[in-house]
């Protein structure tokens, strides 16, 4: 039987693959994507760790915990009585799974649509490349192996473990335990207060968890705006979180029903703390193990990432390499994007990923979301600025929803007024910074913003009353 030929194998179908894939069908070539995931029936789950236990999961039981908690104390202040308040969490998870299962499906259409050929797998180079192109060598629920012309790895990330505690994801817990919990933890551990153990922990203690988040750095959420982060550490205590920054983790022992961190506080002091479960969340490792880079001659950097240049390219020729697996942000947007400029730079297209204009988000209440500088990066570069800032306290739609909490800031330049970066934390932050990510992509000023006419009465309204602010003239504040 001869082997399958095809013009582009992509090899992993999380946000970065799957949107490679299809759009390298849609520019005309034959295309093969191969995924390992598997839905508890064994059956194919295209979607990567976004899709399964990242951030579609994570947003279905963030808006779920919110209601909850909406019923359970914002909705009196409405005029809505709730009595009987009760939590179904089997009901809840399953409504979780639903969504993830949706969006499985969905991408199994796209690639149908797309003529797309799907392998369910696991995708590992065969060798170097033959006249007809890279052998890739599939095991799991299919095996066979396929060539292809160009090979672009998409094989994401895994969550990184403890030195000493790996997960066991019953007590011991990264991402994918953390969104399966099948019974409220009455004391919950969190290591890492980025953006997983925030988001992760907002869920359990809406829905009646005592949560602790131990964090090694001493500055809360440092990659943020410092005025932004401070707001939002202030509002994230406010709720309930017990936010402890500066820690050294010496030990973790999980028990036969709980798990013991001892660790030192900031200032030095050695502490002892029992939690029901513990939620690890220190960042994540590139996934080549089972890639067999070896065979083919593909060069990895000192942390694992595949090493590759400004246009995702490898040492090797026709061999791609995007999303988490190697530099910058670990994204599901950013490997998109790189998804579609390596599909079209193959067509001899001119793909373009631009990282300053990138947004960030986490998925907490209120949301925090940016996009470009903040302002320690400005002072830092000596980079010389303006800065303006409006509170949703001042928003008429914010009043209206009964969610005022924090503020819109922007940064532009002091000469020329172009937007350096813009800084949201607040209700539906995760939406309204888009606008800020199309005036960036443009070049566009603080004024180009302040004079748009913007919808009365929105959030986005703050947006354009930050702008104003910069040149000092607000008008609702």
């Amino acid at each position: 039987m001869s082997t399958k030929q095809f013009d582009v194998v992509v090899i992993g179908a999380g946000p970065g693959g799957y949107i490679a894939a299809i759009r390298a069908a849609q520019l005309g070539f034959s295309v093969a994507c191969i995924d390992e995931w598997a839905n508890e029936k064994g059956g194919p789950a295209p979607g990567g760790t976004c899709t399964n236990v990242g951030c579609i999961p994570s947003k279905a039981l963030l808006q779920s915990s919110e209601h909850f908690e909406h019923a359970g104390h914002a909705f009196k202040e409405h005029g809505i009585e709730v009595s009987g308040l009760a939590l179904n969490l089997g009901q809840m998870l399953k409504r979780k799974n639903g969504v993830v299962k949706q969006n499985n499906d969905g991408i199994l259409y796209l690639f149908k649509k797309n003529k797309v050929t799907f392998f369910h797998g696991r995708g590992a180079f065969g060798g170097a490349a033959g006249a007809e192109g890279y052998p890739i060598e599939i095991s799991g629920p299919t095996t066979e192996t396929i060539t292809g012309k160009q090979v672009i790895v998409a094989t994401g990330s895994n969550a990184r473990a403890l030195p000493g505690a790996p997960f066991d994801e019953k007590l011991i817990l990264s991402n994918t335990g953390a969104l399966a919990i099948e019974e409220v933890p009455a004391k919950l551990g969190v290591i890492g207060a980025g953006v997983i153990g925030l988001e992760m922990g907002s869920v359990w203690r809406r829905l009646g968890s005592d949560v602790t988040v131990l964090e090694g750095l001493p500055t809360f959420l440092g990659a943020v705006d410092e005025q932004i982060a401070k707001e939002a550490h202030k509002m994230f205590t406010k709720q309930g979180l017990k936010i402890s920054l500066g820690v050294k983790v010496d030990s973790v022992t999980a028990g036969e029903n709980n798990v013991t961190v001892k660790y030192a506080d900031a200032s030095g002091a050695a502490q002892e703390a029992m939690f029901d479960k513990l939620i690890v969340s220190i960042g994540r490792t590139p996934n080549t193990n089972g890639l067999a880079a070896d065979k083919a001659g593909l060069a990895l950097d000192e942390r694992g990432f595949i090493a590759v240049d400004d246009e995702c390219k490898t040492n090797l020729p026709n061999v791609w390499a995007i999303g988490d697996v190697v530099r910058g942000p670990m994204l599901a947007h950013k490997a998109e994007e790189e998804g579609v400029a390596v599909a079209e730079r193959i067509a001899g297209q001119h793909g373009h990923t631009n990282f300053d204009t990138i947004p960030w988000v986490i998925y907490t209440s209120p949301e925090i979301a940016w996009v470009g500088k903040t302002e320690q990066q400005l002072k830092a570069a000596g980079t010389a600025y303006k800065a303006g800032t409006f509170p949703f306290l001042a928003n008429g739609r914010a009043r209206a929803l009964g969610d005022t909490s924090g503020m819109v800031k922007f940064l532009a330049d002091a000469t020329t007024d172009e937007i350096l970066g813009v800084h949201i934390v607040g209700p539906m932050a995760s939406e309204l910074i888009s606008e800020a990510v199309v005036a960036m992509e443009f070049k566009a000023s603080a004024e180009d913003i302040a004079r748009i006419c913007h919808a009365h009465p929105s959030l986005s309204e703050a947006t354009k009353e930050a702008a104003l602010a910069v040149d000092k003239r607000t008008l609702n504040f």
